[in-house]
């Protein structure tokens, strides 16, 4: 089974029980831990969640979350090709004009062969992409 891309969106709703999307995320977390999925995501991704969350009181969960996906090889550093391609479709504006961290997502998701993306952000569900929630 190919691993499981975690966006910003999904984690941010996922940690944040005020979240409009809290229920659906955990429920969609929920589903990833019955099933044993592998999860990874970007150093892109850990850094636009560090932000959000530097104020919040699920600050430590981000760390958390970034050296477990050190330790098991899941923590993608985006290539110069991945770079150039997401700075690509960003200049294009494909997927319904997403932003450059999510440009730079589908370009390892594409990479790396993945489709299943813990998210609702209907940029990767554009950019043809399954989100979870």
């Amino acid at each position: 089974m190919k691993p499981v891309f975690l966006d910003t969106v999904g984690l941010l709703a996922l940690w944040d029980r005020r979240d409009q999307w809290h229920i659906a995320a955990s429920l969609a977390f929920g589903e990833l831990a019955d099933r044993d999925s592998d999860l990874l995501t970007t150093s892109y991704i850990l850094a636009e969640c560090a932000n959000a969350a530097a104020r919040k009181p699920y600050r430590l969960d981000v760390d958390l979350l970034r050296g477990k996906l050190e330790a098991a090889g899941m923590l993608i550093i985006p290539t110069e090709d991945d770079w150039q391609l997401a700075w690509e479709g960003y200049r294009q504006g494909h997927a319904t004009l997403a932003g450059l961290v999510d440009h730079l997502s589908f370009a390892v998701m594409r990479r790396l062969g993945l489709t299943e993306v813990f998210t609702n952000d209907r940029h990767f569900l554009a950019a043809g992409f399954h989100p979870l929630f």
